[in-house]
C-alpha cells in the first residue's frame, strides 16, 4: 500500500503516485478518488483537497505517464527524431496497465505533456512540414498510437482471432477473407511500425 509522507501530510504528487499504483494493480475501471483515499489510508475529502475532482486526478496521472518519456539521446536528424519520440510515447503508455485508455480520456495542458508535444512538433517542423501539417500530423500520430495501444492492452488475441475467423465468410466478405491472416489482433510491434512509417513518410520539403 502507498503511504503518506513521513510527516503525515499529503501533496498532489503523492496522490498521483498512489493512483498510478492502483491503476497498475486493479485497472482503470477500479480507479476512483475513494479507492485512492483507501489506498492512502485517508478520507476521500483529503484526496479531493489536492486534486479537486476525479477528472483532474486523471489529467495529473496522464501527465505523470508522459513524465516517463525521456527526451535525451534522441537522433539529431528531425525525421528519425520524430519517429523515436513516438516510439517512446508508446512505450510509456505500455508501462502502465490501461495506460493508453487513461491518457486517451484526458487533455492535460501540463508540463510533461507539453514537453513531449513540443519535442514532437518541433521535430516535424524541422522536416519541412508547415505549421498546420506539423500540428495535424502530431494529432494523427497521437490518435494512432493511443488507439493501437488501447487495443494491445485490452487484447485477448486467441478469442478475438477465433471470433473474427468465424464471422468472416469467403462469400459475403471476399476482401476480408483474403486478408484474414493479417487482420488478427496480434503483431502489435509490427503494426505500430507499419502505421508509423505510413504517417511519417519521407519528407518532401513541401509541407503537404
Amino acid at each position: 500500500m502507498t503511504k503518506k509522507q513521513a510527516d503525515g501530510r499529503l501533496d498532489p504528487g503523492t496522490v498521483v503516485r498512489a493512483a498510478l499504483d492502483l491503476l497498475d494493480h486493479q485497472g482503470l475501471d477500479a480507479l476512483s478518488t475513494r479507492a485512492v483515499a483507501d489506498r492512502l489510508g485517508v478520507r476521500m475529502n483529503t484526496v479531493l483537497w489536492h486534486v479537486k475532482t476525479k477528472a483532474r486526478l486523471l489529467e495529473l496521472m496522464a501527465d505523470a505517464v508522459m513524465g516517463g518519456i525521456a527526451l535525451d539521446d534522441l537522433p539529431a536528424a528531425p525525421d528519425p527524431r520524430a519517429r523515436e519520440i513516438v516510439r517512446r510515447y508508446r512505450r510509456a503508455l505500455l508501462t502502465h496497465r490501461d495506460g493508453a485508455a487513461l491518457v486517451a480520456g484526458t487533455y492535460p495542458a501540463e508540463p510533461h505533456t507539453l514537453r513531449v508535444a513540443e519535442a514532437l512538433v518541433g521535430a516535424l517542423l524541422e522536416t519541412g512540414l508547415d505549421e498546420r501539417a506539423a500540428a495535424w500530423t502530431t494529432w494523427t500520430l497521437t490518435y494512432f498510437t493511443l488507439g493501437l495501444t488501447q487495443e494491445e492492452q485490452a487484447a485477448e488475441p486467441d478469442s478475438q482471432t477465433e471470433r473474427l475467423t468465424a464471422a468472416v465468410s469467403p462469400t459475403d466478405h471476399p476482401a476480408l477473407h483474403r486478408t484474414l491472416g493479417h487482420l488478427a489482433p496480434e503483431n502489435f510491434d509490427e503494426r505500430f511500425e507499419y502505421g508509423l512509417a505510413g504517417i511519417l513518410r519521407p519528407p518532401t520539403g513541401t509541407g503537404t
